[in-house]
């Protein structure tokens, strides 16, 4: 396989047509070696438009498709002077691209596994800003808050509150929410000390969160 034109084909053919327009994501995802960052069986999917699991688990975590994670990346507006947290850590990759235009980053995986194995590539990448924290964001938050942009790679079913009050003023939270088959990415906006602003993004459909609760399916 030609890496590099997988690579272009990618950004031209995926991403572009997916409103993805900002040149310093669009070099970004250029410069990032996703190849990198996909479990080795599964190199052959690391350009397609797909989700790319990273355990045995069907039903398991995954690295999301290509343009959702650039769209999210654009949505979020980061700046060379924010603080990020990431939930769900993954293989790394979106730790990976916020870590070149964020000062740091934090990013949390519920599973040891894969919490090493991207500490693994992150290191191999040689990104430094990058604080890799194995725990479970649902029942504790690491050190380091209240953050500029805060960014759920999976699904929940609502984002807590607790979770936007973490937020800066200014702050951006971006979280894919609902319940299957209807998900939307949705982008929260701390308007001040007690309200947020909320705008829908675009249809999706991503593996859960683990440890996020899920909504009472009984009413009364």
């Amino acid at each position: 396989m030609n890496i590099e034109l997988a690579r272009f084909n990618m950004i031209e053919q995926q991403i572009r047509p997916w409103q993805v327009l900002d040149p310093a994501v669009l070099d970004l995802l250029s410069i990032v070696r996703r190849e990198d960052f996909v479990p080795p069986k599964h190199r052959a999917l690391a350009f397609v438009d797909t989700q790319v699991p990273l355990l045995d688990s069907p039903h398991g975590p995954c690295m999301l498709e290509p343009k959702v994670e650039a769209r999210l990346l654009q949505e979020l507006r980061v700046k060379r002077s924010d603080s990020v947290l990431e939930i769900g850590t993954g293989s790394g990759f979106m730790a990976a691209l916020l870590a070149h235009v964020a000062r740091e980053v934090t990013t949390v995986e519920v599973d040891p596994t894969l919490a090493e194995r991207a500490r693994r590539n992150l290191e191999r990448a040689g990104l430094s800003r990058v604080r890799v924290v194995h725990g479970d964001a649902a029942r504790a938050l690491p050190s380091g808050g209240p953050w500029d942009v805060i960014l759920l790679s999976g699904s929940v079913a609502e984002v807590p509150k607790s979770l936007l009050q973490q937020l800066k003023p200014g702050g951006r939270l971006a979280a894919i929410v609902g319940t299957p088959p209807i998900m939307r990415a949705r982008l929260f906006t701390r308007v001040s000390d007690s309200s947020w602003s909320d705008s829908e993004l675009f249809d999706t459909v991503a593996p859960r969160l683990e440890g996020f609760g899920e909504p009472s399916r009984f009413h009364f």
